[in-house]
């Protein structure tokens, strides 16, 4: 089978997000694959009418939704995902049946996109979570602290997130992980600047990784290595999301892999710990209230009139 298509997993941070899960009501697989098969037609109507705010949308699937929309064999190692309940803080399984990542330059973009998944998916779904994410300063997290620094690059990021001969019948795919957490600012806020530091494993001011990072630094936990000491890669697209009324604000946390074992690696590291780390520092000040792992199919896929791959 040629390799198809992949969606736009890969590309660089934008100004504004908009993270969208759904769950399928019974009997509304058609009308799902109907806008699934129209997606990047809608996508290039509104993104036409302001071209340079170079609006993209990725659509995943989770593992349940899977069997109804497409049946057949299935991506290699899509799966629900994994709780994870740690002696301190819990990792959770929220529902989730559909996912789309739309980002721009521009919130209008996404928003009018947004809109539009909405009024064509209708009743057939219940909303399980939307946010609206924004860039905060110089990419940072509400933490203060430069996000998505590790990011590969180029073809280096194409590599890490998309499926190739692993999975020849899924080429072009990968998987995605999403979670929401949210911050304690004013008990953050209170940590002495070098406190926050080791918590997170780089400086504050001009991001930098320190040479002698605690064993339960965020940074520490967070890199992968294979069997040689290569480093597996992923592409995070976290983005700030919160209100200034209440205060309350936090992280949406989206990852791609062409593995979801590396992601799901880095959340054991985070909320089970591992080795003289017993979990996460950060975890102590951001709780994660959602949950989710979806398959990114390829292009061509979701666009194939055929139900079946």
């Amino acid at each position: 089978m040629p390799v198809m298509d992949a969606q736009p997993m890969a590309g660089p941070l934008t100004s504004a997000a908009v993270f969208l899960v759904f769950t399928l009501e019974p009997g509304g697989e058609e009308t799902a694959r109907d806008l699934l098969r129209d997606l990047d037609g809608l996508r290039r109507a509104i993104g036409f009418r302001a071209a340079s705010g170079g609006l993209t949308c990725v659509a995943g699937i989770g593992s349940d939704a899977w069997d109804r929309l497409y049946g057949g064999k299935r991506p290699a190692l899509l799966h629900p995902f994994q709780e994870l309940r740690g002696p301190a803080h819990t990792a959770p399984a929220t529902p989730g049946d559909l996912l789309f990542h739309l980002r721009a330059e521009r919130q209008d973009l996404c928003f009018e996109l947004a809109r539009q998944i909405h009024h064509r998916l209708g009743a057939h779904v219940t909303l399980a979570d939307e946010t609206h994410g924004f860039r905060y300063f110089d990419r940072r997290d509400l933490l203060g602290f430069v996000d998505g620094t590790e990011n590969p690059e180029g073809e280096d990021a194409v590599a890490a997130a998309t499926v190739g001969a692993e999975d020849p019948e899924f080429a072009g795919g990968g998987y995605a992980v999403v979670q929401k957490y949210l911050h304690d600012l004013e008990s953050w806020n209170a940590l002495p600047v070098e406190a926050q530091e080791r918590a997170i494993g780089r400086t504050k001011l001009d991001d930098i990784e320190l040479d002698d990072k605690p064993a339960d630094a965020h940074l520490s936990l967070n890199v992968i290595t294979d069997e040689d000491g290569e480093e597996l890669e992923v592409v995070r697209y976290g983005m700030p999301f919160g209100g200034a009324a209440n205060g309350a604000g936090g992280l949406y946390y989206l990852a791609y892999a062409r593995d979801p074992r590396i992601l799901e690696r880095m959340l054991r590291n985070m909320f089970l710990g591992d080795g003289a780390a017993e979990h996460d520092r950060i975890l102590d000040f951001s709780t994660a209230i959602t949950g989710g792992l979806f398959f990114i199919p390829p292009a061509g896929l979701l666009e194939s009139t055929d139900p079946a791959p």
